[in-house]
């Protein structure tokens, strides 16, 4: 399924369901993973961590399953991941996804 992202009409980050055209708040809304995000550089650089452990991570942290259909969510996790990977000396291939060498 693919999501449209939008704003509501009070300035808020939303995700549209094109097909029924029901909508969620994105997370960025809420304070506890905006605190979870603010976390996340430190503990990349404490750990290395690629980008599925981070995810991981994050949501551990949530306590939920997924935010991956949250565009906005995921561009502020892997905007925040990317920084720190590059800053931890992450190698350049897992930063490009591939972690195959």
């Amino acid at each position: 399924m693919s999501y449209i992202t939008a704003y509501s009409i009070s300035g808020k980050m939303i995700m549209k369901d094109p097909e029924s055209s029901k909508f969620f708040i994105s997370l960025v809304e809420k304070d506890a993973f905006r605190d979870v995000i603010a976390g996340l550089y430190d503990f990349v650089i404490e750990t290395n961590a690629d980008a599925d452990m981070a995810y991981d991570w994050v949501c551990d942290q949530l306590e939920i399953d997924t935010f991956v259909a949250d565009t906005w969510a995921w561009d502020m996790f892997y905007e925040v991941w990317q920084s720190a990977a590059t800053d931890a000396g992450v190698p350049d291939n897992i930063i490009a996804g591939d972690s195959r060498y």
